[in-house]
């Protein structure tokens, strides 16, 4: 009977050892966890997932979207006091990521400025002379995301999922403000030849627009089929004479980077509409994307000044879906 209980306790002892052993791996295995900021900056910095359809990982392509690495080709010519532009382009030297947590148990706010610094590069022939020209920049970006809870457990990253996204605002603060020269005040996107606008993007605060993520049952961003025809109208009010150079901006591919000016449609006074039509890729990537319009004056790119460089941007999520 001793021997009994003595083999019953040594099994116990066993079968619990192996328990807590097997409980102890599991826990070693385990990533180190992050706090509920930590993981919303990390979706922030880098996405959420490696699925190019998922809407939380827009955040993290803005840099690499904003970044032209150097001068690009230009198409146009303008005189004096460049006489021909050839290329052009921002290179991002430095970035600074703030962020501004608020909210509750169930909700949190996020609002994320970046502050970029670089150099506009152009280059040109002036007076009849090819020239660079290095415009040193620093622009201010900002973004709203809201955050919103779907579970209660240890990990955060299975707790909060992106509610709702906004626009991307932001523009140059040295050497110029860019909203003191030319403001872009509303956006119009009309598909398909559409008599009205799909898309009304209303400024000039345009991060105060929101998209409902498709997870919450939103509508999701601005969506887009290949082969769609798309007209976009650009709202502005500028302080300068001469027409801005307004254009828009997409991700870089295997095809480089890709520029497009709009074409001086309208204009009363300082009020002045540009459009552009634009055909989508039928060999278009499915997925989140980035598109950036940018407005800058015409001593931005057609003079020499350093201190003469000043541009409004804003950034709209795009989603093409088949």
């Amino acid at each position: 009977m001793i021997k009994i209980k003595t083999y019953t306790a040594l099994s116990v002892i066993f079968v619990l050892s192996l328990f807590l052993s097997s409980c102890n791996k599991d826990n070693s295995t385990q990533p180190t966890e992050l706090t509920d900021e930590q993981f919303m900056q990390q979706v922030v910095n880098s996405g959420y997932s490696s699925s190019s359809s998922d809407e939380d990982n827009l955040m993290s392509q803005e840099i690499t979207d904003l970044n032209d690495g150097s001068a690009q080709k230009n198409n146009e010519s303008d005189p004096d006091p460049v006489d021909s532009l050839k290329r052009w382009g921002r290179r991002v030297s430095s970035v600074n990521v703030n962020y501004q947590i608020t909210g509750n148990d169930t909700m949190r706010y996020v609002n994320v400025t970046r502050t970029i610094t670089g150099n506009y590069i152009i280059i040109a022939f002036i007076n009849g002379q090819l020239d660079s020209i290095n415009k040193p920049y620093t622009e201010v970006f900002s973004r709203n995301i809201i955050f919103k809870r779907i579970d209660r457990t240890q990990y955060p990253r299975l707790n909060w999922r992106v509610y709702q996204v906004s626009n991307l605002d932001g523009g140059t603060t040295t050497p110029q403000v860019g909203t003191s020269q030319v403001q872009m005040t509303k956006i119009e996107i009309y598909k398909n030849g559409s008599a009205s606008p799909t898309y009304t993007i209303q400024g000039p605060d345009f991060q105060s627009d929101y998209y409902t993520t498709i997870r919450f049952g939103g509508t999701g961003i601005p969506s887009f089929n290949r082969d769609d025809v798309v007209l976009v109208k650009v709202y502005t009010i500028s302080q300068q004479v001469p027409a801005d150079y307004v254009a828009f901006h997409w991700a870089r591919n295997t095809f480089g980077f890709h520029r497009v000016q709009f074409n001086l449609e309208s204009q009363n006074g300082n009020n002045r509409v540009y459009s552009k039509s634009f055909n989508v890729y039928s060999s278009h990537r499915l997925g989140v994307f980035n598109g950036y319009i940018s407005a800058s004056t015409h001593e931005s790119l057609y003079t020499g000044d350093v201190n003469k460089f000043a541009s409004d941007e804003i950034g709209i999520p795009y989603k093409i879906i088949q």
